[in-house]
């Protein structure tokens, strides 16, 4: 450490309170906001989500957090921190510790520091609980913070405060154009099953596809072993490709037993329980790498027949108009879901192989960019982060 820096406890340096959980049935006087530990993001405040309590002024002044105050999750997303900078004090509830510092300056000095523990990994080492962790009022007591003299503080922060504002709007700007590049494959999509040319017929899909719904695989017998067969759930299936980051398998030497449930490359999937998510419809095409694979109950096998390719089915089922058909027909409150005859049931307009496939040559490219860009994008962002860390370590060494 720097000569001429020291290290404080929290409880040297500032006074902090937990937030209150109050008894809505015995509360009184007017609705008002009020801060959780979910409306916390680092650096700032989400506030489109706000809850409203009615609670006494008296009670409120208690629990009120002010501006230059910092505001740090006790739970839930423990140790992420923010300063509220608007004029207007908020009631602040429980899993929030809000901390006034003697010297208001220390605030945006400790808010990087709990930062640089956080990309560290560290700040995880200072939670309690086994199950679900919090980053308690005694803990914080003894949260040990680098300290430089007030005029040194001032200078690195302010080189960080650029840094930082000069980070986000790069990533800004790469998150926009990759918005950019999704909006033009999206529309592009949507524009090809909004008209009909020459020769499309109208139709529906269980005229035109071999559906096979999967089979109900006894949990019993999953195996963990490298050689086995991986079973497709409708967990691993997402937005436009699959996930095997929790895998279940199934014994090799039975797989002949399974055959009529056995994927094949080009085959597109659809997940039968809860099909759409705010994420987007859950399909995907199968592909050589994720071979050999079962198919799994309450997921659903589409293959094309002679009149319709299978690239041109993924890219219908990923259409707004199935999208609509799905989510007019699932049925559920907990968990909505959809039969096999449903999805025969939608309707569209056909057209001729040969279209289909120029379509599909169209789309495919166009989304090989928007992908390109995608990768460009989280490489971006990890190299962002990076910097991040890069920074806030030279900041809490001295060396800025």
């Amino acid at each position: 450490m720097k000569n001429g820096w020291q290290v404080k406890r929290v409880s040297e340096i500032a006074k902090h309170s937990l937030g209150k959980m109050l008894d809505k049935a015995k509360n009184k006087g007017e609705f008002r906001p009020y801060l959780r530990n979910l409306n916390v993001r680092w650096f700032d405040f989400d506030l489109a989500d706000l809850a409203e309590m009615r609670f006494l002024p008296e009670e409120a002044d208690k629990h009120t957090v002010k501006k230059g105050d910092l505001v740090i999750c006790e739970g839930g997303y423990p140790g992420r921190a923010a300063i509220w900078n608007r004029d207007e004090p908020i009631y602040f509830q429980k899993a929030l510790h809000r901390v006034r510092f003697h010297e208001p300056q220390h605030a945006k000095w400790c808010l990087y520091y709990l930062l640089a523990q956080d990309l560290e990994g560290t700040l995880k080492n200072h939670f309690n609980g086994a199950g679900i962790q919090h980053f308690t009022g005694k803990v914080l007591d003894r949260f040990a913070i680098p300290l430089p003299p007030l005029p040194e503080q001032r200078r690195i922060v302010g080189i960080l405060d650029e840094a930082f504002e000069g980070i986000a709007t790069a990533k800004a700007n790469a998150e926009k154009n990759l918005q950019n590049a999704r909006a033009l494959f999206e529309s592009h999509l949507q524009g090809v099953f909004s008209q009909h040319g020459e020769g499309w017929v109208q139709t529906t899909l269980g005229s035109e596809i071999d559906l096979l719904a999967g089979f109900a695989f006894k949990s019993a017998q999953y195996t963990n072993a490298d050689d086995d067969v991986r079973l497709l759930r409708g967990d691993n299936i997402i937005q436009g490709c699959l996930r095997w980051d929790d895998v279940k398998k199934w014994p090799a030497e039975d797989i002949e037993t399974y055959k009529r449930y056995q994927l094949q490359e080009g085959d597109v999937v659809l997940a039968m329980d809860r099909p759409w998510v705010k994420a987007g419809l859950k399909h995907a095409t199968i592909f050589a790498a994720d071979l050999p694979c079962l198919l799994v109950q309450r997921t659903a096998r589409l293959r094309g027949g002679v009149n319709l390719e299978n690239r041109f089915v993924m890219y219908l089922i990923g259409s707004d108009a199935f999208t609509s058909h799905i989510l007019g027909v699932q049925t559920g409150i907990g968990v909505p879901h959809i039969s096999g005859q449903q999805i025969k049931d939608f309707e569209f307009a056909r057209p001729p192989v040969a279209e289909q496939r120029r379509i599909a040559d169209n789309l495919e490219s166009l989304r090989g960019e928007t992908q390109r860009l995608a990768s460009l994008y989280h490489q971006k962002v990890a190299a962002l982060d990076e910097l991040k860390k890069s920074l806030l370590d030279q900041a809490f060494t001295g060396q800025l």
